[in-house]
């Protein structure tokens, strides 16, 4: 890619980002930007302004070496310097001051983006990296406040058409041979530090659903008492499954005709097809127990979805090597569910397991670890920080996962209690 194709990528990712943050923050009032959904969840208007703040220092400050647009903010949208829960008590940026901020920031960076050299030997620059790393920011911050947008009360304010219906259902299981693959990257320009660096890994020969665990799956389990029964749970599960009073995927709701979802502010009845969301970790190594299988592991995970049996090398998405489209997965907030399953066969990887990006971020087994030849970049908070915390991996990507920030390598990670977050999964086991 030329130095200005790489130009006119970042201004059109740039652009196409902001229009989603746009959409998110323009379709509620300025009550209820500024509320807090959920002690989980910052209010919209902390979102809006630290996106913009974190564009400040990375590319006006730092790349550019612009002076401040605004430095007397920055420790307000320090995420590391107060929780979720205490954000609404700070001096805020009101509605109108956040977006007349994030768009001043916004015209220095197109000044930035037109003056900076990407041959540069400065790593930050190389590859437009520091402007992948802020595009990425930014849109995991939508899908954040895709969440709050879930956990709003309140009519329904976000509209998108239905996913596409199912035209190859999969069942069943995929046999995934024994022997190394490459895990990780060394190649992928836009890759976090955790991603890195691509090493072999060798896996035993496991089975892996070919699609997630869907609604119609989970409730199995729970008409199964699944809840009710100890012997399916670890014991840390079990203490929260207690504590929590967990009786079944968060927004679902019980009535005499069965049970539905709330979605979005609409209430639906639960839709047997699409793969199970807003269940916790220990929701999902219940169900697994329950079902003779376990979770996969992040190695497993990966392997399903990048190795290419025919050809022994690792792919970049399960489809291949171009950028998700629409017939490859459900991404971007195209829609506002998960799709049923077997809705993208085009997107299937060569072993035949379909659906591992978009729809529902997959919870795997594995804690937080760094890779061999892990080394902090650009700061040490992105990554390093968390490796061996209480967090359990997720793979894959949601329906409210950009584009540009998924792909087979891409690490997410929260503790195992998280529901508000779009999580499913789907099942493992040992060959043997």
């Amino acid at each position: 890619m030329t130095t200005q194709d790489l130009r006119l990528t970042i201004a059109a990712e740039l652009e196409r980002t902001r229009a989603r943050t746009a959409l998110l923050t323009e379709a509620v009032d300025d009550d209820d930007l500024t509320r807090q959904h959920s002690p989980l969840m910052s209010p919209l208007v902390w979102d809006l302004a630290h996106v913009g703040n974190q564009e400040e220092l990375w590319l006006v400050r730092d790349v550019g070496g612009r002076d401040p647009v605004r430095h007397d903010i920055d420790e307000l949208y320090d995420a590391f310097k107060h929780s979720r829960r205490d954000r609404t008590a700070l001096p805020l940026l009101n509605p109108a001051e956040a977006r007349a901020y994030v768009g001043q920031v916004r015209d220095k960076v197109f000044d930035v983006l037109d003056r900076v050299r990407f041959d540069s030997a400065q790593r930050l620059v190389d590859g437009g990296f520091a402007f992948g790393m802020i595009l990425q920011h930014e849109q995991q911050h939508d899908e954040t406040m895709l969440a709050t947008h879930q956990l709003r009360a309140g009519s329904p304010v976000l509209t998108a058409p239905s996913p596409p219906a199912a035209t190859a259902v999969p069942a069943g299981e995929i046999l995934i041979r024994a022997g190394t693959f490459t895990m990780g990257t060394d190649t992928e320009p836009w890759a976090l530090d955790n991603e890195r660096s691509a090493h072999l890994v060798d896996v035993p020969a496991f089975w892996i659903d070919a699609a997630p665990v869907t609604n119609g799956d989970y409730l199995a389990f729970i008409d199964a008492g699944g809840y009710d029964e100890s012997r399916w749970w670890s014991e840390r599960g079990w203490a929260h499954r207690q504590s929590a009073g967990l009786e079944a995927p968060m927004h679902w709701l019980r009535d005499h005709d069965g049970w539905h979802y709330r979605r979005f502010g609409r209430v639906e009845p639960v839709n047997p097809a699409e793969p199970v969301v807003h269940v916790c970790y220990f929701e999902a190594e219940a169900y697994a127990a329950w079902a003779g299988k376990r979770l996969p592991t992040e190695a497993e995970w990966e392997k399903a979805a990048r190795w290419d049996p025919a050809t022994g090398r690792s792919r970049r998405f399960p489809w291949g090597d171009d950028p998700p489209g629409p017939q490859h997965a459900n991404l971007g907030q195209r829609h506002l569910s998960p799709a049923p399953v077997g809705a993208y066969p085009d997107g299937a990887s060569p072993s035949g397991v379909h659906q591992l990006i978009g729809d529902v971020w997959e919870w795997v087994s594995s804690g937080f670890e760094p890779y061999p030849g892990f080394a902090a970049f650009p700061y040490q908070e992105y990554s390093e920080v968390f490796f061996g915390g209480d967090y359990k991996m997720l793979r894959g990507g949601s329906f409210g996962t950009d584009t540009t920030a998924v792909r087979s390598t891409f690490r997410n990670w929260d503790h195992p209690i998280r529901r508000q977050i779009f999580s499913g999964f789907r099942c493992a086991r040992d060959a043997s």
